[in-house]
């Protein structure tokens, strides 16, 4: 009785030990699978990262390195084919960046397009290539909305005599932001795609995202470094178009500075000799900054130079002005200008303003400034019914140690570090101050002590200074 019951005992713990040992055995078995998987997919990623490594390494232009991103992710996941969409600069659209050959289409396709597909297959791959995806259309266009990675493992019909049998689609996402979709598609008679191949695909599209994100900024660096030479010689063909140094004319001191805000200036000054006898000074002043206002500059100085020799009213040149300004003038855009015209056989000026800043006067008798404001409107406004009527030739005299002061409204409209003016009264003040050193101190004084007033704070606005005075 005893041995029957020891045998029992002996044979259920037996089978009880070989119960724990075949389920440890499949825990180990599984442990060693599961640690094959993760194996087999680091070394797919690291994969990955080495062809990334590798194209950065040798500078891969922006084309080779959206087909990287999609032939690596095809090949690592042993896809039929795989397409990458970009987001555009206005984050409106999806744009087909790279599409490989064999992989069915992932976006809605119009059914004109598929039926041009039926006997011109070319049709179809031409508008996949081509045509932008909304937020929502198709696969592509779900992923971008909801901004999450999955896996398609479901039979679906497509275009062009395709069959989607699974897909992996997913964002690529740097810093909150989707930069675009990555895609890669088998069609029928193929494996689907695992939770596995899932993992593996939202590593690529980490490490793509990092790609791209990168790509954009060394593409922005290399814009802003061929902007930046671009500026450059625009400044220096501005440079040119400016006058270098004041002319030499018998009977006055001229003293001239542009200061720009930006590397070009919307401001612009001239001096025009028509004869022995007499100058032209001009001042203007461009609405708006940089590029565009150059630009207007640049066509106000050729229209006044072929206008200001042959007449002797200043009103007149400011009237030919605007009239060849007007039509081409952007209805958002206007220049302000002065134009005097100096006689040296009498110390008499003739000045027309078109909506330009009052001159200054500094008499030296009295050393007191007055503001030389004559009627005037912008150029290019208007055509010339109202332009012509409002503006007219204002003379006066000058005498000995007499000093005239344009300026545009950089200088009054400097701001310190606590966003205070400088003002008119500081630039009356300045004028007071040096006018009877002559114009190359008015000028050199005004231009110090507007850089002393503003400090470190950034200037805002071009400056252009001429002083005219009367020896």
């Amino acid at each position: 009785m005893w041995t029957y019951i020891f045998f029992f005992l002996f044979a259920v713990t037996f089978a009880a030990l070989l119960v724990v040992i075949n389920a440890f055995t499949k825990k180990i078995v599984e442990t060693e699978r599961r640690r094959a998987e993760i194996e087999v997919e680091e070394d797919r990623v690291f994969d990955f990262l080495h062809g990334l490594g590798e194209a950065f390494s040798e500078g891969v232009r922006s084309s080779e390195l959206h087909r990287l991103l999609v032939e690596s992710a095809v090949r690592i996941l042993e896809a039929h084919g795989g397409v990458l969409y970009l987001a555009d600069k206005n984050d409106k659209h999806l744009v087909p960046s790279f599409i490989s050959k064999g992989c069915p289409p992932l976006v809605n396709v119009p059914p004109h397009i598929l039926e041009q597909a039926a006997t011109t297959p070319i049709a179809l791959e031409s508008y996949l290539r081509l045509q932008p995806v909304l937020r929502g259309d198709g696969l592509i266009g779900q992923c971008w909305k909801s901004g999450l990675s999955r896996v398609i493992d479901q039979d679906l019909a497509t275009a062009g005599g395709y069959s989607l049998h699974s897909a992996l689609v997913g964002p690529l996402i740097y810093r909150r932001k989707i930069l675009g979709v990555l895609a890669v598609a088998n069609g029928p008679m193929s494996t689907p795609f695992s939770i596995a191949d899932l993992k593996v695909f939202r590593a690529i599209t980490e490490q793509g995202a990092f790609a791209i994100y990168n790509e954009m900024v060394y593409l922005e660096a290399g814009e802003k470094k061929r902007l930046d030479h671009d500026l450059e010689i625009a400044r220096e063909i501005q440079s040119i178009l400016l006058p270098s140094d004041a002319p030499a004319f018998s009977g006055y001191q001229i003293s001239g500075i542009n200061i720009p805000a930006r590397q070009v200036s919307g401001d612009y000054f001239d001096y025009l000799r028509m004869d022995e006898t007499r100058l032209g000074v001009a001042i203007a002043d461009v609405s708006g900054k940089g590029i565009p206002a150059s630009l207007i500059m640049a066509m106000c100085r050729s229209v006044l130079r072929s206008e200001a020799a042959s007449k002797d009213s200043a009103s007149e040149v400011l009237r030919r002005v605007n009239f060849q300004l007007y039509p081409d003038i952007k209805e958002d855009m206007f220049i302000s200008m002065a134009y005097l015209i100096l006689d040296n056989r009498n110390g008499h000026v003739t000045m027309a303003r078109a909506g330009h800043d009052a001159p200054l006067l500094y008499r030296a008798k009295t050393k007191e400034v007055e503001k030389l404001n004559p009627k005037g409107m912008a150029l290019g406004i208007d055509s010339g019914e109202v332009f012509n009527r409002v503006c007219s030739d204002f003379s006066f005299d000058l005498e000995t140690g007499d000093c005239i002061l344009l300026y545009t409204d950089g200088a009054p409209e400097a701001l310190d570090p606590e966003g205070l003016e400088y003002g008119f009264g500081r630039l009356v003040q300045g004028l007071q101050a040096s006018a009877p050193h002559g114009a190359q101190r008015v000028v050199a004084f005004l231009t110090e002590d507007v850089k002393s007033f503003v400090g470190s704070h950034a200037q805002y606005d071009d400056i252009t200074l001429i002083a005219i005075t009367k020896t």
